[in-house]
């Protein structure tokens, strides 16, 4: 469909920029009117060109704007509960980790308000902003309390409740709310542990947390500052009515880009299809400008695919740049490396066929080159497909990039804490995601213990000495909470590849800034801490940082060598380590406790403790299968048994000593079925008093679904902990 979406890219693209005086003195004018005829009106006025809670949900699904520098222009804040002793960019509280837990050294907020009474309830600024400018990302893992958010220096909130219904949920404290698809919103809009849902003002905003500085109020709130000038519609309740069809339509290309989002180009896609031998490198497609593409397809074939796809590098130069902007692995580009772990977000879709699909836009002035290296020993095929937007390069326009890099046996450390570049760059432009790429080889077989990401983000942005977006824990930065084992994939965050147990094995995570872009005009520095829970050496870490810039940009990308393209397996013969979440526990290898053998075989791979997995086949419901348990002495025991999660697997309950055990959630089964993915989850269930000797556990077959035409149950190890 052209029309209207089609003239608005060709004005944003082809247009020109006013001068900077006149531009300022217009919007003055412009909000001096609106103001006028607001008044007549009694409420706000939304100006031609206006921010507006409408403009921004346009904003969440508009890739090719973020191609282009913002306008208006902004710059990117984030208040947050991060440790506020870290004020001194390497010195001796960088790394201090009190950033919202409760009973921290010193208030983790703006400013004390109201100092704690008796009770230890207090009052505190979260932020304070003047000018005009928009909320756009909210996260909390927890906060206890009330917040009060304040817009334009009005003395009524236009919230006044719970912190963490705020946090997670702003929108859902406005009737307003049930006019809209409440479910897709749920889905698109609000993303795990955050919330995208925008909320602009024209003049001022202020937050206020009433609560007890002793228990949890970990918090992200994130702000877009607007220059002054700029025309902004202050959020009211009622824009959700207002723009309900917008944020429908919006929420709707989210939830499935690949069918709603709308295809803006006018040409068919452009197919191209090569074999590259070991050592070979090939020129797939070269386009001429300008233009730019708006779709990238590529799907890799070869006899070990994996390989493949850490060994192939993707390499994309834009108007004849000696090095290509894009320069990555191809699993890795397109994040879900390593392997094809299906998942689709707004900007990147990857399918079980192995079809990967970059909705990123790239545009060039006067060329493109698109270019595939082997870096394996074997011959890799290769087949994709190019679809092309019309493009006006103007002074606006910026280049993509996407340049991978990769750190092998590193140790990480809670102790020896380190700041991991991910883009340290010169120049103009806006940062529009991350992906992470992980191999973490720690023992410990839960996520407290073997938790790899309690580090912050550091985002540094023009010259600024202390970050603009200074986080409280890698996961959080990724949208979710508590170093959670969980696959999810939403729009703008997932985490489409967890082998576990807990957060063990090859790990990736992605986030999108797509309403929370980062625009920088001079420089930028992103760090990410690498900050585990104990000290893991051996450790392997992958990253993007994903940008658009302007010519001239310069960053500390160095060229990918053959030694960082090398497969790096899970450890062989792993044992699980009772440390941390598994302190005191007592394991035992499935195949070494079995009562029988019936039905059953061993599985190797380096995923499974010892090497082995014990997988049980059985043919119908109500099948069982039991293991003998040994217990040395009488008392509170809690028993967890790692577990497979496959395609081929279904729902399975528990007994002890022939008594119904339910899981330590009150579940009366577990569902182990798992298409496209193997997994190993540690399932724990629920502790009782145990007598000294021998005890029955006994897995019963539920069933699967019609799928899994070869039912199979995999179990790694049992373990036994003290409660």
């Amino acid at each position: 469909m052209l029309c209207c979406q089609t003239l608005h890219i060709f004005t944003l693209y082809g247009g020109h920029t006013m001068n900077t005086n006149k531009q300022t003195l217009g919007r003055k004018i412009l909000v001096l009117l609106a103001c006028f005829f607001g008044v007549l009106a009694g409420h706000p006025a939304a100006l031609p060109g206006a921010v507006t809670t409408g403009s921004l949900f346009q904003e969440m699904a508009d890739l090719p704007n973020l191609a282009v520098l913002p306008a208006p222009a902004y710059r990117m804040v984030q208040f947050s509960s991060y440790d506020h002793r870290s004020r001194l960019p390497g010195g001796p509280d960088w790394f201090a980790n009190s950033d919202g837990f409760g009973g921290e050294p010193i208030p983790n907020f703006e400013k004390v308000l109201r100092p704690p009474d008796a009770e230890g309830v207090g009052e505190y600024l979260l932020a304070d902003v003047k000018g005009p400018g928009a909320v756009v990302r909210l996260w909390t893992a927890a906060i206890s309390g009330e917040v009060r958010v304040y817009l334009d220096d009005s003395p009524t909130p236009i919230y006044q409740g719970s912190a963490d219904d705020f946090f997670r949920h702003p929108y859902d404290g406005f009737d307003q709310i049930e006019a809209i698809d409440r479910d897709r919103f749920n889905r698109t809009v609000y993303q795990r542990d955050a919330s995208y849902a925008p909320i602009p003002f024209a003049r001022a905003l202020r937050v206020v947390w009433t609560g007890n500085i002793r228990k949890i109020h970990f918090y992200h709130l994130q702000v877009r500052l607007y220059d002054e000038g700029t025309p902004v519609t202050t959020f009211r309740p009622d824009d959700i009515r207002t723009y309900r069809q917008t944020i429908d339509e919006v929420t709707r290309a989210l939830a499935d880009p690949d069918a709603n989002l709308a295809v803006r180009s006018p040409q068919p896609a452009e197919p191209f299809e090569l074999s590259l031998e070991p050592a070979g490198r090939q020129t797939a497609l070269r386009l001429e400008g300008p233009s730019a593409i708006e779709q990238l397809s590529l799907k890799l074939e070869a006899k070990d695919p994996d390989a493949a796809l850490r060994q192939t590098v993707l390499q994309i130069a834009f108007d004849d740049w000696p090095w290509g902007q894009v320069q990555s692995p191809v699993g890795d580009f397109f994040g879900a490396a390593p392997g094809v772990n299906l998942y689709q977000s707004l900007p990147f879709t990857v399918r079980p066929d192995g079809t990967m699909i970059c909705r990123f836009v790239m545009p060039f002035e006067r060329a493109c080159t698109i270019e595939l290296v082997n870096g394996g020993s074997q011959v890799v095929q290769v087949k994709g497909s190019v679809l092309r937007l019309p493009f006006a390069w103007n002074e606006r326009a910026m280049h993509f990039r996407a340049r991978w890099r990769v750190d092998h046996n590193l140790t990480a450390s809670n102790r020896a804490v380190q700041d991991l570049p991910f883009l340290l760059a010169q120049g103009r432009g806006v940062y529009v995601g991350t992906g992470v790429y992980l191999m973490n080889p720690c023992p410990v077989p839960t996520p407290y213990g073997n938790w790899w990401g309690e580090g912050d983000e550091k985002v540094f942005v023009d010259d600024n000495p202390e970050p603009s977006l200074f986080g409280t824990g890698s996961e959080d930065y990724f949208n979710y909470s508590w170093s959670s084992p969980d696959i999810f994939v939403y729009p703008y965050c997932g985490q489409p590849r967890n082998d576990g147990p807990g957060n063990r094995g090859f790990v990736t995570n992605y986030r999108w800034h797509v309403l929370d872009a980062i625009p920088f005009q001079n420089n930028i520095r992103f760090y990410m801490e690498l900050f585990s829970h104990e000290p893991t050496a051996g450790m392997s870490y992958a990253r993007i940082g994903y940008h658009y810039a302007r010519g001239g940009l310069t960053d500390d990308h160095q060229a990918i060598m053959p030694d960082d393209l090398r497969l790096v397996p899970l450890p062989a013969d792993w044992q699980p380590a009772a440390r941390k979440g598994a302190a005191n526990a007592v394991f035992f290898a499935a195949e070494d406790v079995t009562t029988d053998d019936q039905a059953s075989h061993l599985s190797e791979g380096r995923l499974w403790a010892g090497g082995k997995l014990l997988v049980w086949s059985p043919t119908k419901v109500g099948e069982k299968k039991s293991f003998r348990i040994p217990i040395a002495s009488a008392g509170k025991r809690q028993i967890h048994v790692a577990l497979a999660l496959t395609d081929q697997s279904g729902r399975i309950s528990f007994r002890l000593d022939d008594q119904q055990l339910p899981l330590d959630n009150r579940a009366d089964d577990v569902d182990l079925h798992c298409p496209y993915r193997v997994l190993l989850r540690s399932i724990a269930l629920m502790p009782g008093e145990l007598d000294a000797g021998n005890h029955t556990l006994t897995l019963e077959w539920k069933g699967a679904p019609e799928g899994a035409t070869d039912p199979q149950v995999g179990i790694d190890f049992i373990w036994v902990q003290p409660k």
